[in-house]
């Protein structure tokens, strides 16, 4: 496996954080950080192919259309915009 280094700089009661949950699992800071990067990587590209499974060959225009579609009527309480 290759490695790469990169320069990260976190706020402090982040950086605290991670090394408390490094400590409790009994790894370095470096390893949980890198562990952590890898479980969310994973976790966007499983998104990211699921919906594009999903969507199949729906295009923006097709939302736009369904959109103009719906009613004009005003939100139910408690929706509003601010």
């Amino acid at each position: 496996m290759s490695k790469a280094t990169y320069p990260l700089k976190l706020p402090a009661s982040i950086k605290a954080a991670a090394a408390r949950l490094a400590r409790e699992d009994g790894v370095s800071l470096n390893q949980w950080i890198a562990s952590a990067v890898a479980q969310k990587v994973g976790v966007v590209e499983t998104a990211s192919a699921f919906l594009r499974r999903r969507s199949g060959d729906a295009k923006p225009e097709d939302l736009k259309a369904f959109l103009a579609a719906a009613p004009d009527v005003a939100p139910q309480p408690g929706d509003e915009r601010d």
